[in-house]
Protein backbone atom coordinates (compact mmCIF):
# COMPACT_ATOMS: atom_id res chain seq x y z
CA UNK A 1 0.00 0.00 0.00
CA UNK A 2 1.49 3.33 -1.00
CA UNK A 3 1.24 6.45 1.13
CA UNK A 4 -1.55 7.98 -1.00
CA UNK A 5 -3.81 5.00 -0.17
CA UNK A 6 -3.39 5.51 3.58
CA UNK A 7 -5.51 7.74 5.79
CA UNK A 8 -4.61 9.81 8.83
CA UNK A 9 -6.01 8.00 11.85
CA UNK A 10 -6.54 11.16 13.92
CA UNK A 11 -8.73 12.98 11.37
CA UNK A 12 -12.44 12.11 11.09
CA UNK A 13 -14.61 12.09 7.94
CA UNK A 14 -15.38 15.79 8.43
CA UNK A 15 -11.68 16.65 8.49
CA UNK A 16 -11.66 17.39 12.22
CA UNK A 17 -9.05 16.19 14.69
CA UNK A 18 -10.33 13.17 16.63
CA UNK A 19 -8.94 10.65 19.07
CA UNK A 20 -8.89 7.13 17.60
CA UNK A 21 -11.55 4.83 19.06
CA UNK A 22 -9.66 1.81 20.40
CA UNK A 23 -12.64 0.37 22.28
CA UNK A 24 -13.03 -2.69 20.05
CA UNK A 25 -9.31 -3.43 19.74
CA UNK A 26 -7.71 -6.39 21.49
CA UNK A 27 -5.08 -5.75 24.16
CA UNK A 28 -1.62 -6.95 23.15
CA UNK A 29 1.89 -6.56 24.53
CA UNK A 30 3.32 -3.31 23.15
CA UNK A 31 6.91 -2.07 23.12
CA UNK A 32 8.56 0.94 21.55
CA UNK A 33 12.09 2.29 21.58
CA UNK A 34 13.17 5.80 20.55
CA UNK A 35 16.47 7.65 20.48
CA UNK A 36 17.62 11.23 20.89
CA UNK A 37 21.20 12.36 20.24
CA UNK A 38 22.65 15.37 22.05
CA UNK A 39 25.85 16.88 20.63
CA UNK A 40 27.90 18.66 23.28
CA UNK A 41 30.99 20.87 23.12
CA UNK A 42 34.17 19.00 24.11
CA UNK A 43 34.53 20.77 27.48
CA UNK A 44 30.94 20.05 28.54
CA UNK A 45 31.15 16.47 27.30
CA UNK A 46 34.34 15.87 29.30
CA UNK A 47 32.73 17.13 32.51
CA UNK A 48 29.65 14.96 31.97
CA UNK A 49 31.63 11.83 31.08
CA UNK A 50 33.88 12.22 34.11
CA UNK A 51 30.85 12.54 36.38
CA UNK A 52 32.02 15.98 37.54
CA UNK A 53 29.02 17.92 36.30
CA UNK A 54 26.42 18.47 38.99
CA UNK A 55 24.32 21.54 38.36
CA UNK A 56 22.13 23.43 40.78
CA UNK A 57 19.34 21.13 39.57
CA UNK A 58 21.26 17.93 40.44
CA UNK A 59 23.31 15.31 38.61
CA UNK A 60 22.71 15.99 34.92
CA UNK A 61 22.30 12.58 33.28
CA UNK A 62 20.39 11.05 36.19
CA UNK A 63 18.07 14.07 36.29
CA UNK A 64 17.52 13.78 32.52
CA UNK A 65 16.49 10.13 32.91
CA UNK A 66 14.03 11.03 35.67
CA UNK A 67 12.63 13.89 33.56
CA UNK A 68 12.36 11.59 30.53
CA UNK A 69 10.43 9.05 32.59
CA UNK A 70 8.08 11.78 33.82
CA UNK A 71 7.60 13.00 30.24
CA UNK A 72 6.83 9.51 28.94
CA UNK A 73 4.25 9.03 31.70
CA UNK A 74 2.52 12.33 30.80
CA UNK A 75 2.52 11.97 27.02
CA UNK A 76 -1.28 11.81 26.88
CA UNK A 77 -1.40 15.28 28.47
CA UNK A 78 1.08 16.76 25.96
CA UNK A 79 0.02 15.26 22.62
CA UNK A 80 -3.64 16.17 22.01
CA UNK A 81 -4.95 12.96 20.37
CA UNK A 82 -2.69 10.57 22.28
CA UNK A 83 -4.46 8.15 24.64
CA UNK A 84 -3.51 8.45 28.32
CA UNK A 85 -1.67 5.25 29.23
CA UNK A 86 -0.44 3.70 32.45
CA UNK A 87 3.00 2.57 31.33
CA UNK A 88 4.21 -0.72 32.77
CA UNK A 89 7.85 0.00 32.01
CA UNK A 90 9.98 2.96 30.96
CA UNK A 91 13.74 2.46 30.81
CA UNK A 92 16.71 4.42 29.52
CA UNK A 93 20.13 3.58 28.13
CA UNK A 94 22.80 6.20 27.49
CA UNK A 95 25.94 5.83 25.43
CA UNK A 96 28.77 8.18 24.52
CA UNK A 97 30.10 8.27 20.94
CA UNK A 98 32.71 11.00 20.83
CA UNK A 99 30.99 14.22 21.89
CA UNK A 100 27.50 12.79 21.24
CA UNK A 101 25.31 11.44 24.02
CA UNK A 102 22.80 8.90 22.73
CA UNK A 103 19.70 8.57 24.91
CA UNK A 104 17.45 5.59 24.23
CA UNK A 105 14.03 5.28 25.84
CA UNK A 106 12.07 2.01 25.81
CA UNK A 107 8.44 1.83 26.90
CA UNK A 108 6.21 -1.21 27.44
CA UNK A 109 2.56 -1.90 28.17
CA UNK A 110 -0.24 -4.42 27.66
CA UNK A 111 -2.75 -2.20 25.85
CA UNK A 112 -5.10 -1.55 22.94
CA UNK A 113 -2.80 1.16 21.59
CA UNK A 114 0.93 1.55 21.05
CA UNK A 115 3.57 3.34 23.10
CA UNK A 116 5.65 4.96 20.34
CA UNK A 117 4.70 8.48 21.40
CA UNK A 118 5.66 7.70 25.01
CA UNK A 119 9.11 6.46 23.93
CA UNK A 120 9.62 9.48 21.66
CA UNK A 121 8.48 11.88 24.39
CA UNK A 122 10.72 10.22 26.98
CA UNK A 123 13.81 10.50 24.76
CA UNK A 124 12.91 14.09 23.82
CA UNK A 125 12.37 15.30 27.38
CA UNK A 126 15.60 13.64 28.53
CA UNK A 127 17.52 15.42 25.74
CA UNK A 128 15.84 18.75 26.53
CA UNK A 129 16.80 18.32 30.19
CA UNK A 130 20.46 17.82 29.23
CA UNK A 131 20.25 21.06 27.25
CA UNK A 132 18.50 22.91 30.10
CA UNK A 133 21.01 21.83 32.72
CA UNK A 134 24.10 22.49 30.57
CA UNK A 135 23.09 25.70 28.78
CA UNK A 136 24.80 27.85 31.43
CA UNK A 137 28.10 26.34 30.25
CA UNK A 138 27.41 26.60 26.52
CA UNK A 139 24.61 27.32 24.08
CA UNK A 140 26.54 25.31 21.50
CA UNK A 141 24.55 22.19 22.44
CA UNK A 142 22.54 20.57 19.64
CA UNK A 143 19.78 17.99 19.83
CA UNK A 144 20.68 16.29 16.58
CA UNK A 145 17.87 13.81 16.13
CA UNK A 146 14.88 12.23 17.74
CA UNK A 147 13.49 9.12 16.08
CA UNK A 148 11.59 5.91 16.59
CA UNK A 149 13.88 2.88 16.46
CA UNK A 150 11.40 0.06 16.94
CA UNK A 151 7.81 -0.77 17.83
CA UNK A 152 6.21 -4.15 18.44
CA UNK A 153 2.67 -5.29 19.09
CA UNK A 154 -0.61 -4.29 17.58
CA UNK A 155 -1.39 -4.23 13.87
CA UNK A 156 2.19 -3.90 12.64
CA UNK A 157 5.78 -4.05 13.83
CA UNK A 158 8.54 -1.67 12.79
CA UNK A 159 12.31 -1.77 13.16
CA UNK A 160 14.54 0.94 11.72
CA UNK A 161 17.63 -0.30 9.96
CA UNK A 162 20.86 1.03 11.48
Amino acid sequence: MNIKEKELSHVNKEGQAAMVDVGEKKETRRMASARAIVVLPQEVMSLLKDGELWGKKGPVIQTAIIAGTMGAKRTGELIPMCHPLGLESCSFDTEWKGNELTIQCTTKIESKTGVEMEALTGASVAALTIYDMCKALSHDIVIKEIKLLEKRGGKSDFKREA
